[in-house]
């Protein structure tokens, strides 16, 4: 027996796995749950990206008609990940660096990392060159909320800061004290210097 893919309502093609009910169990047998944890992780990230969703928490497996119901039930088959599982993937995520716990020192929400901070850094400093930011000063502000919108819009504030460091230690970004708190300068360094 073939499992249907499907499509949800926001476009988003859910894999073959997510019609069969084990999927949404967790399993006793470690290396089934590793299999299935790491579905679940590619399956979670691709949404996000999809979405553009930066969080999730435990919560979402409860919340009905939130950002994450399409993933994280399946009325099809009536399943749907009980909170338990997910605070276990995303714990699993966690070690992986695949996501980070945000706000820290918590363990029930994670920004996810469907795009490595490094790889962030790509964007950012591709999108400062591109759009002749090189050399002025902006603040954090401009860059997540700019009035074209771009990659960078809406990402959290939190990614900002991390993404900046990694462009600082390569030379490409400058951390300047402005009105409003922290801006960048951004510097046409080349990578990996």
């Amino acid at each position: 027996m073939t499992l249907p893919m499907h499509t949800t309502s926001t476009g988003f093609l859910l894999p073959s796995i997510h019609s069969a009910p084990p999927f949404f169990t967790q399993q006793p047998n470690p290396a089934t749950q590793a299999t299935l944890t790491e579905y679940w992780t590619k399956l979670i990230l691709s949404y996000a990206r999809f979405r553009r969703l930066f969080t999730l928490r435990v919560e979402d497996a409860e919340t009905t008609g939130g950002d994450w119901d399409e993933v994280l039930r399946n009325p099809r088959i009536n399943r749907k990940l009980p909170p338990s599982h997910l605070q276990y993937i995303i714990s699993q995520m966690v070690t992986k660096d695949l996501a980070v716990h945000e706000p820290a020192k918590q363990t029930r929400s994670v920004l996810l990392y469907w795009r490595l901070p490094e790889e962030w850094a790509e964007v950012l400093h591709e999108w400062a060159s591109s759009t002749g930011q090189l050399n002025t000063i902006m603040t954090f502000y401009e860059i997540v909320e700019p009035p074209i919108p771009s990659e960078l819009s809406s990402l959290p504030i939190s990614l900002l800061k991390k993404v900046i460091v990694i462009l600082t230690k390569t030379a490409r970004a400058q951390v300047i004290a402005v009105a409003d708190g922290e801006g960048v300068r951004f510097l046409p360094g080349t990578p990996g210097r």
